[in-house]
């Protein structure tokens, strides 16, 4: 059991505003409810703030009550992003009709399988699912069926759908967010911050029945549904190839040398980062990494000289990031790592030009279509085809590219079914217009 407080509040009047929401969104209601009276301010949760779980024994009682309550369950996580090494939770809260609120401690409920199975045949409610679900899987909690707050928000063609904006926009409330990057591995954790995050599943329910209502009357329920089918149904992501790579200002670096010292620096920062259990960031910055990297300094007092390895620097730290440069000095040169990350698929598109003409045209073609469908159905152009898969289905069309090819090719590269409608007819005429216009290039070139 952990020092994770077991807070107690005397339960609270409901917000009048919390028995009689305004309209959902999309309506002239919800303009008129907010421009009358403006926003509600969301202060103490229904029944007060509930005590922490973080033993076995709550830990049971709670999956008894979260089994025998009713309808969806609204489901969140904290995380220590920027203190602690990885993604793993902190707390996790939930909601539920017939169970109330709960905030369990997965420090000392590391194991929630046995909630995850109480919950296998119920809705969970997220909001941005494909940020909580890494750690909730790590608890060993898993969806078979969800509903992304977020996700639904940007289907509708909300412009801004960040927890507190949909809550404010669409149900009228206001929620208190400034606790949202704290370090929420302190123990014991404030009560300010235990109020916030049982806030976060307050009217989550009551966002997701609105939002499936506005994504009806918009004509988009089974675009949502297919795209939260595909949320739950997936797997956990592959491991990132040379994540070292995305260190931030990588792109400044030109010479295989210094990408091998970046390498050195970034893995050296991780070890230690995961052995302490730091975020990486507070070992050593992105911007101390490219720098040492650039300059390759032959010595202490260089490195040292270097933003980032100032005086502050212990010297046993200074010493171990040296190393790694000698380490990245001493790689032979035919071992040193190539410009660019292995990959597969299609090359980068600026050289598609040059290798091929009507594939480039394609593209061309391709993203200037995608974004104006994307536009008529008020939709993010990211949501209605991800960049990737344009580029994928560009590259890769096979024959004349009519609509039944282009269908075919999207299916294999993993889109659903309400993109292929949508998408491949708009796609099937770029890729036309794209072949004709290369076709009368090569007609009007010298020579020909």
């Amino acid at each position: 059991m952990t020092d994770a407080p077991e807070t107690t509040t005397d339960s609270q009047e409901a917000t009048p505003a919390l028995t009689t929401p305004p309209p959902a969104a999309g309506t002239t209601g919800v303009v008129d409810a907010l421009e009358a009276v403006g926003p509600v301010p969301l202060l103490e949760p229904r029944e007060g703030i509930p005590p922490v779980v973080a033993d076995a024994a709550a830990l049971a009682a709670i999956v008894a009550r979260f089994a025998a309550g009713t309808g969806p369950v609204a489901i969140d996580a904290e995380r220590a992003s920027g203190y602690r090494y990885g993604q793993r939770a902190y707390l996790v809260q939930l909601r539920r009709e017939g169970a109330g609120s709960t905030l369990i401690d997965p420090v000392g409920c590391p194991d929630l399988s046995s909630l995850g199975a109480a919950l296998a045949d119920t809705e969970w409610v997220l909001h941005a699912a494909t940020q909580d679900l890494p750690c909730l899987a790590e608890l060993g909690m898993h969806p078979t069926s969800l509903f992304d707050t977020e996700l639904a928000g940007r289907i509708a063609g909300f412009p801004r759908v960040g927890l507190g904006p949909m809550v404010e926009g669409v149900l009228g409330f206001t929620l208190e967010k400034g606790h949202s990057a704290v370090d929420w591995s302190t123990r014991p954790l404030p009560e300010p911050w235990l109020r916030y995050a049982a806030l976060d599943v307050e009217v989550l329910v009551d966002l997701r029945d609105a939002l499936e209502q506005e994504l009806a009357d918009q004509g988009k329920l089974e675009w949502a549904k297919q795209e939260f089918a595909a949320i739950a149904a997936a797997g956990p992501p592959p491991p990132r190839v040379d994540p070292w790579r995305r260190t931030s200002g990588v792109h400044k670096v030109r010479r295989r040398r210094q990408l091998a010292a970046i390498k050195e620096l970034w893995q050296t920062r991780d070890r230690v980062a995961r052995e302490r259990d730091i975020s990486p960031g507070r070992i050593l910055s992105d911007a101390a990494i490219v720098a040492a990297a650039l300059a390759m300094p032959v010595n202490l007092q260089a490195l040292q000289a270097l933003p980032g390895f100032g005086p502050r620097v212990h010297r046993r730290a200074l010493e171990q990031w040296f190393a790694a440069l000698d380490a990245a000095r001493a790689i032979p040169e035919a071992q040193l790592p190539p410009p660019s990350a292995p990959h597969e698929g299609p090359p980068p598109p600026r050289s598609w030009a040059e290798k091929d003409p009507l594939a480039a045209a394609r593209l061309s073609a391709a993203r200037a279509a995608v974004g104006t469908l994307a536009e008529s159905l008020n939709l993010p152009q990211e949501n209605l085809l991800s960049p990737e898969l344009v580029r994928r289905v560009s590259w890769t069309t096979p024959g004349d590219g009519g609509p039944e090819a282009v269908g075919t090719a999207l299916r294999g590269l993993g889109a659903r079914a309400w993109q292929v409608e949508l998408a491949a007819p708009v796609l099937s005429h770029a890729f036309t217009e794209a072949r004709a216009a290369v076709a009368a290039n090569r007609t009007q070139a010298p020579g020909n």
